[in-house]
């Protein structure tokens, strides 16, 4: 199979590499607007596999013309480009998958495609990170293997193995979404009513082994489509796993307005934007630099099977690649997109159209697939919710 990668980023070169590493794939093009980036990935990864493409994604013509030619496309690019790639796969006959992004409804946007990607013989999946993504999986492999569905839970977390003050974190993904999560509201079911929560609220204690006492809270954007998939459950809620303190610390910079999009004020008559200006001052503080980080995640599924009572548990505790240099939000996220684009690619999904992870991607190849790359996710089964 010939795939696509488009965004030599962290995301696209890992990504790059499993695919690389694939026995089916049998070529990898990685695509950027900075060739030299591109070049770079493919002379670190070296795979005679690999090639570099210069493309500019913002050229209607010049997307449309560089991924006709490939059996999938693995969208690595911002979330702003998801919409504009989905539209250019359904036009040149290809499948395509991407990383997400719920700001602007852009997972939305590409769902509401459906019936042209069908049309066209072509299958798109959004939201193929870890959440949204792997939790995704995860929660549909556990509900399909229920009778009924009542009760969805889940915690991840994306966290320095050792914290330093003064967050005891350190951020694996861009601080302008770490801010977007811990601003606007979370979206939850209860008792079978959507409704929203704040985020950094409702406080909890977890324990993961070797790991404890942690923390996890409500933030935007966790529960993806699974509201969307799945309108008759009781209760939903997405909560993120940081080191204790943490929340209460974000919660002051939320309350004073830092975090906030479009806070303008006026300094010695100049204008200045303060959210702007927050990360600039703590994008090197909470740099991640060579420190070794950990991904947490807990899904449980509960509702009845045979008249019964279960619940379907998965957790994953995922450390970096010290080797490679690859952290553990790198390897969960990239492995994951990966792992799927090849599913669509090789036959192992057939239906055509767009379609929300956990509605398509079949749960149990997916973990024995992640098992192969050294991303162990297991599944426990309990007969009490």
């Amino acid at each position: 199979m010939k795939v696509a990668v488009l965004g030599a980023g962290l995301m696209g070169k890992e990504a790059a590499r499993d695919l690389a590493a694939s026995q089916g794939v049998t070529q990898v093009v990685i695509a950027d607007v900075d060739i030299t980036k591109a070049e770079e990935v493919c002379r670190k990864l070296s795979s005679d596999k690999l090639s570099a493409a210069y493309l500019d994604a913002t050229n209607d013509n010049q997307l449309a013309d560089f991924m006709k030619d490939f059996d999938v496309v693995v969208n690595a690019l911002f979330y702003t480009f998801n919409e504009k790639v989905a539209r250019t796969a359904i036009a040149c006959g290809v499948h395509s998958v991407d990383l997400g992004g719920h700001i602007g409804h852009v997972t939305e946007k590409v769902l509401a495609m459906h019936d042209d990607a069908v049309k066209a013989g072509v299958t798109l999946i959004p939201d193929l990170g870890v959440a949204p993504g792997m939790i995704n999986i995860l929660s549909g492999h556990g509900v399909n293997q229920l009778d009924q569905a009542d009760s969805i839970k889940i915690m991840v977390g994306g966290i320095p193995v050792r914290p330093e003050p003064p967050f005891g974190y350190n951020h694996v993904f861009s601080m302008e979404g770490v801010f977007d999560h811990y601003t606007d509201p979370s979206l939850v079911i209860r008792d079978g009513k959507k409704m929203e929560v704040p985020s950094l609220s409702e406080i909890e204690t977890v324990y993961f082994e070797k790991f404890g006492p942690l923390e996890a809270f409500h933030t935007a954007g966790g529960t993806s489509t699974l509201s969307l998939s799945y309108p008759n459950l009781k209760n939903l809620e997405y909560k993120t796993i940081r080191y204790p303190g943490h929340a209460e610390k974000f919660q002051l910079l939320v309350d004073l307005g830092l975090t906030k999009r479009g806070h303008v004020v006026e300094v010695d008559g100049q204008k200045v934007d303060v959210r702007k200006t927050m990360l600039k001052v703590l994008d090197p503080i909470v740099d991640l630099k060579d420190k070794d980080d950990v991904v947490l995640l807990r899904v449980s599924v509960s509702g009845t099977k045979d008249g019964q009572p279960k619940t379907y548990e998965y957790e994953m505790i995922t450390y970096n690649d010290k080797t490679n240099r690859v952290t553990a939000m790198a390897r969960s996220t990239a492995y994951t997109i990966s792992v799927v684009a090849q599913m669509i690619a090789s036959g192992v999904i057939t239906k055509r159209g767009v379609y929300a992870p956990e509605t398509i991607v079949p749960g149990e190849v997916y973990i024995q697939e992640m098992a192969k790359r050294g991303v162990i996710i297991k599944e426990t089964e309990k007969a009490a919710v």
